[in-house]
């Protein structure tokens, strides 16, 4: 053997180190990639039965704000029917009220001036 074939298998034996050293980090870089192929997968069988459920909770929380808006209408309802009523009691019975309190404080002021005056010593 002369020097070049040694040179080219000692370049052969260290080509073949590189190689091997390389081709663990690939094989394991191949396992990560079947591994989220694998999660990706599961993922994808278990987001369905997530998403329906989302679905039915979105359609019962309609339903439930449809009541809600039906009872707040109504209580819109009665509170105008209140205020209404309020408001015309106060016209029925208030414009009297002002006009008896005058009247007795009229009667009060013309009694109090019937009443003699105490005299002075």
């Amino acid at each position: 053997m002369t020097g070049g074939d040694i040179a080219g298998l000692i370049a052969a034996g260290v080509f073949a180190v590189l190689v091997g050293l390389l081709a663990i980090p690939l094989v394991k870089l191949g396992r990560v990639f079947d591994e989220a192929s694998t999660a990706i997968r599961n993922l994808g069988t278990n987001v369905t039965p997530l998403l329906e459920e989302a679905t039915t909770t979105i359609s019962e929380t309609n339903k439930q704000l449809a009541r809600v808006d039906t009872i707040t209408g109504g209580i819109a309802e009665a509170t105008g029917n209140v205020t209404s009523l309020i408001a015309l009691f106060a016209a029925t019975v208030g414009g009297p009220l002002i006009k008896l309190a005058g009247f007795s404080a009229a009667v009060r002021a013309g009694m109090s001036g019937l009443k003699p005056k105490s005299r002075a010593k």
